[in-house]
């Protein structure tokens, strides 16, 4: 999955395959949930998934050990819909480091079906799970109350699980640090502050001494061959782009092949490397969820609640999954303001990435300050819209997950998912837009709709005319 799929954090579901006895079945990824009584769209995905599924299929119930008596009501209410079942006992990892005891042949005793240990971050019991789903049954059991259920899981905990006696670790203790508004608030701008630094300096990094380096050594001559053989003329303009004092530059050129390629492939992916490797930090170290809560008062005056911080910190990277995100809102009032607000004043990483090459180098204050800029107008935005939008903003029930250490291999694989779905959709949307401005500058179109708008750009905004073109092109890749 893309995003730590704690139970109400994502509102989709993930398909894969898998081979068994050299059959090749479809495996289902549901979003999390704690019962099959939905309280939210999360819950009404996974319900929707469970019962439009036919009597051949089974069920992998996935159960947080390190919380089983939380867990075990859902496995009750999956055990009465009669489809066969297996249990994974997952985070066994954490199990033995908190000092829990769980009896796992009393437990598959007790439900009737298979109970295999896993750890996800380790890969522990996977191979066993996958071994055993042939066995997966269902015992038959008949339709009980919601106090009935409650009153099993009791009588189940009593018998298969126990629990040690032991002293707070030093990580439960930052945990509690970080959840606390006095000293979760400080800590969160602080790694907020250390985020977006590690990022500034990794994308930097990666330009200048890997990319810059490869289109000035390798691909520039190849370019100016190019230009040479092709000549002045349309053809050129479209594919290569107006020389600068005689000389092709990647970024001021406008060509498909020098500005439509340096842009996404030189100037910005960086950025999204670096953006999105530390955005998987936080996921998998199990940080974002506290930072919801932290900003729950926050995102409430703003018409929200705390989930509204993930449509933001995923539109810092890319505004189509920041968009996406905004599905964890209940309400359509909640999804209206976080979907517009989104729009207005969370640049995507590739924006970000070009300030920083237009402005970084002059002067780094600018950049704060158009951040600034768009931070004021997020708030005051939010504010005016909860007032002025009708509808409910209810409150959250969140899991707050313990701090664990990223695995680096689904970390790597994460990253390579989100900058390949980012290299798919921007690239084709650049070479539209400069095909767009370098046709309509042929046509002399450009120049006409400049002066067309030359009231509003320059007598309204103080802009130059030549600043039409960007506003164009904007309306197709913003960063362009």
């Amino acid at each position: 999955i893309i995003i730590s799929n704690y139970a109400g954090t994502t509102v989709d579901f993930t398909r894969g395959t898998i081979k068994l006895a050299g059959k090749t079945h479809q495996l289902i990824d549901t979003p999390g949930t704690y019962s099959l009584d939905p309280t939210c769209k999360a819950e009404e995905v996974a319900l929707d998934m469970i019962t439009k599924s036919s009597d051949e299929d089974l069920i992998i119930n996935v159960v947080d050990a390190t919380n089983l008596e939380r867990n075990l009501y859902l496995t009750l209410e999956l055990l009465e819909t009669g489809k066969p079942m297996i249990v994974a006992l997952n985070m066994w990892d954490d199990v033995k480091h908190k000092g829990i005891k769980i009896d796992v042949k009393k437990l598959q005793k007790f439900l009737g079906v298979p109970v295999i240990p896993t750890s996800g971050l380790s890969g522990e019991g996977i191979k066993e799970l996958v071994e055993h789903i042939g066995e997966s049954k269902n015992p038959g059991i008949h339709k009980h109350t919601d106090s009935e259920r409650w009153r099993d899981v009791g009588k189940i905990i009593k018998e298969v699980q126990t629990i040690k006696h032991r002293h707070h670790t030093i990580i439960e203790k930052i945990q509690d640090l970080t959840i606390m508004p006095a000293t979760g608030i400080p800590i969160a701008i602080l790694i907020l502050f250390l985020t977006f630094t590690i990022v500034r300096q990794i994308g930097e990094s990666l330009i200048c001494y890997v990319t810059e380096p490869f289109f000035e050594t390798f691909y520039l001559p190849i370019m100016k061959s190019l230009s040479a053989f092709l000549g002045e003329g349309a053809i050129h303009d479209i594919l290569i782009g107006k020389l600068i004092n005689g000389e092709i530059d990647f970024m001021a050129s406008m060509g498909v092949l020098t500005t439509g390629v340096f842009v996404p492939m030189g100037a910005v992916l960086p950025y999204i490397i670096s953006f999105y490797f530390v955005l998987s930090l936080l996921e998998d170290s199990g940080y974002l969820p506290r930072l919801s809560v932290l900003v729950d008062s926050i995102f409430h005056r703003l018409g929200m609640h705390g989930y509204g911080i993930v449509p933001v910190i995923l539109g810092l990277g890319c505004n189509v999954p920041g968009a996406m995100a905004t599905r964890v809102m209940e309400t359509r009032k909640q999804k209206f303001i976080a979907a517009t607000l989104l729009a207005i004043a969370v640049p995507c990483m590739a924006q970000t990435a070009m300030l920083i090459g237009l402005f970084g180098m002059m002067n780094f204050n600018y950049i704060y300050l158009v951040f600034g800029i768009l931070f004021i107008i997020y708030i005051s935005a939010g504010f005016i819209m909860n007032i002025l939008v009708k509808g409910e903003s209810p409150e959250i029930l969140l899991e707050i997950p313990p701090y664990r250490r990223p695995s680096y291999n689904a970390l790597f694989k994460k990253l390579w998912m989100r900058v390949r779905w980012f290299l798919t959709e921007a690239i084709p949307w650049l070479f539209f837009g400069i095909l767009l401005v370098n046709i309509l500058e042929i046509l002399g179109l450009l120049e006409f709709i400049g002066n067309l708008a030359s009231p509003v750009i320059v007598g309204l905004f103080g802009l130059p005319q030549a600043a039409v073109g960007a506003l164009i092109v904007g309306f197709v890749r913003k960063d362009l």
